[in-house]
């Protein structure tokens, strides 16, 4: 499996965290940028966590070796794919400067597509067949464009966004900020 690497060579990898905040970067239980919701809006809550619970439990049962998303330490593969995750997340990015950062020492990565997760949160009702069937995409580390998914009958394209999954330290390279401050400015 070429998206899971176990090593120690250097790796830089890339976050948007707050202005007052330190390395290492997102989890999914401290404000990862899609665990979080607005207050009032229960059901986008419970369809998150309901998302991450469900990729947890196909990643215990067929995926051991794989860091969990509970874990991790969720970051972008580049500095491009954190780009393309502020263009179609802008409101989740506001505010936050785009930090690089370097790994020290042993590590386990794993590098996903993160449009499985806006996939999951679409306002739609899944199966566990689907359900099943969007985890093992996700875990194996396909690409939605590769995929062809459908959405209310019609095709279901995303512009990759790739995670890095990453168990292990890390050593900021830049905190200059990056990022506008009024989303949808580039």
């Amino acid at each position: 499996m070429d998206h899971l690497i176990k090593d120690s060579a250097t790796l830089e990898l890339y976050a948007w965290l707050d202005p007052e905040a330190e390395l290492p970067g997102w989890d999914v239980l401290t404000g990862n940028p899609f665990g979080t919701s607005l207050p009032e809006d229960q059901f986008t809550t419970v369809q998150n966590y309901f998302a991450e619970y469900h990729l947890e439990y196909y990643r215990q049962r067929l995926f051991n070796d794989f860091p969990s998303r509970l874990h991790a330490l969720l970051l972008f593969a580049t500095k491009v794919d954190a780009e393309n995750f502020r263009a179609k997340h802008p409101g989740r990015v506001y505010g936050k400067y785009l930090v690089c950062a370097r790994s020290r020492g042993p590590y386990t990565v794993s590098f996903h597509d993160s449009s499985w997760l806006d996939y999951l949160r679409l306002p739609h009702s899944l199966g566990l067949s689907t359900l099943d069937e969007v985890s093992n995409y996700y875990w194996k580390g396909a690409l939605v464009e590769e995929v062809g998914l459908r959405f209310m009958d019609e095709p279901w394209r995303e512009t990759p966004v790739i995670e890095a999954l990453f168990q292990g330290k890390l050593d900021p390279i830049s905190l200059q900020p990056q990022t506008p401050m009024l989303p949808g400015f580039f």
